[in-house]
């Protein structure tokens, strides 16, 4: 449904004037599927790559992606 009256919403008064800001989502150079036979064969797998592995783990990033690596980075304006 349209408003009625055109009051911008409290993001839209804070970012006023900002510059568009546009993230690539990261895409994966390539996948691949690895099934093992054992819980063991998991754990061996696990070690060689230096990464935690369960049996619920559905996937991973190789190396190790490091999630909020770039929390801390700030854009300010050159002035």
């Amino acid at each position: 449904m349209d408003k009625l009256i055109d009051i911008p919403d409290k993001y839209q008064i804070e970012w006023e004037g900002m510059p568009e800001f546009v993230q690539e989502p990261q895409k994966p150079f390539a996948k691949i599927i690895v099934r093992f036979d054992t819980e063991q064969d998991l754990q061996d797998f696990s070690k060689l790559i230096g990464q935690k592995l369960t049996p619920k783990t559905k996937s991973i990033w190789h190396p190790q992606l490091i999630r909020g690596k770039n929390a801390g980075l700030k854009y300010t304006d050159a002035t």
